[in-house]
């Protein structure tokens, strides 16, 4: 099965909201720390989690340009070879 933003994104809110710190009403667009509140420490330490779910090694260069859920989605995506929408 070939996985898409949106697939991947649901994924990345499901992790989230098993974290009962993590506001319920979070979509493709919540801003990761911003909206999450989450600090440096917190994003590497999710982003390791999605990256064993998921088999891919995000590049520190590209997580640097990810600020909500959704531009996460879109990088493990190309990562693993898909097309983002």
């Amino acid at each position: 099965m070939a996985e898409t933003v949106e697939s991947i994104t649901a994924l990345i809110i499901e992790k989230l909201l098993a974290n009962p710190k993590v506001p319920r009403d979070i979509d493709g667009d919540s801003r990761i720390v911003d909206d999450l509140a989450f600090d440096s420490l917190a994003v590497m330490n999710f982003v390791m989690e999605i990256e064993d779910t998921l088999d891919v090694s995000v590049p520190l260069d590209r997580l640097a340009d990810i600020r909500t859920i959704r531009d996460l989605a879109i990088c493990l995506t190309e990562l693993r070879g898909g097309t983002p929408a």
